[in-house]
């Protein structure tokens, strides 16, 4: 019997792009004006029957564009867009006491909420595989059931049979890698220690997306051979958005 840990840390990289604002200045012998423009009205209205959004009296309001450029001036293009957030559920598993040939399994929720940003993607990587704190012993990632169905760090596979061993994950939910058929298709992680790079579990190129989930399923299966112990590793994950 043997206790594995799963040791899970965030990273997260977000960008806050800060855009330039130009004014309109104004002015003559008598005056002179220091604002953006001067509006006869302006902002959101509605009933039950419709929904306006206007600027009346903008100097050069609309929608301007050319080669390599679009501009749209005018409140009415102005709006609140969620800010990019990563969250992951569990930033420690725990796998339990393995039985061999009985796998066991875990599941975290990864989510992203995005607007402003044009896509975005979500990798992962581990820092070497489940190994005791001495790195004496290891349980190795998987191959899933191996032959035909020898699966790779971009190609998951089939993996349900309980003589086949070692670590990986499934995909399932929102914006995950097509090659996640189902719950008995798995991957290894690239291990970072290897000079393996991280890979796409979650991406999207949609221009706005709120709460989009994916559950990540862990899964560890150890042969009678496998010598007793506290085994662990740290997955890394990555959130990355695209401006």
């Amino acid at each position: 019997m043997k206790k594995i840990i799963v040791i899970l840390i965030l990273s997260l990289i977000s960008f806050i792009l800060s855009p330039i604002s130009y004014a309109l200045d104004m002015e003559s012998s008598q005056y002179q004006l220091k604002y953006t423009n001067i509006n006869i009205t302006s902002g959101n209205k509605e009933s039950e029957g419709y929904k306006l959004s206007d600027t009346v009296g903008q100097t050069a309001a609309g929608e301007f564009h050319s080669t390599g450029y679009i501009v749209k001036a005018g409140f009415q293009y102005l709006r609140e867009y969620n800010p990019f957030r990563f969250t992951v559920s569990d930033t420690s598993v725990d796998l339990g006491i393995l039985t061999p040939n009985v796998p066991s399994t875990k599941t975290i929720t990864l989510t992203v909420t995005y607007g402003s940003a044009r896509q975005y993607q979500v990798t992962a990587i581990e820092e070497g595989p489940l190994s005791t704190l001495d790195s004496v012993n290891v349980i190795t990632d998987t191959v899933c059931n191996g032959g035909n169905n020898t699966c790779s760090e971009s190609q998951a596979k089939i993996w349900n049979s309980n003589t086949t061993y070692g670590f990986g994950y499934n995909l399932a939910g929102h914006d995950i890698p097509s090659d996640f058929r189902n719950a008995n298709y798995f991957r290894p992680f690239p291990d970072l220690y290897t000079d393996e790079l991280d890979t796409v579990v979650m991406i999207n190129d949609r221009k706005i997306g709120k709460n989009r989930q994916a559950d990540l399923t862990f899964k560890a299966n150890i042969s009678n051979l496998q010598p007793a112990g506290s085994y662990q590793t740290v997955i890394s994950f990555l959130a990355t958005p695209s401006y």
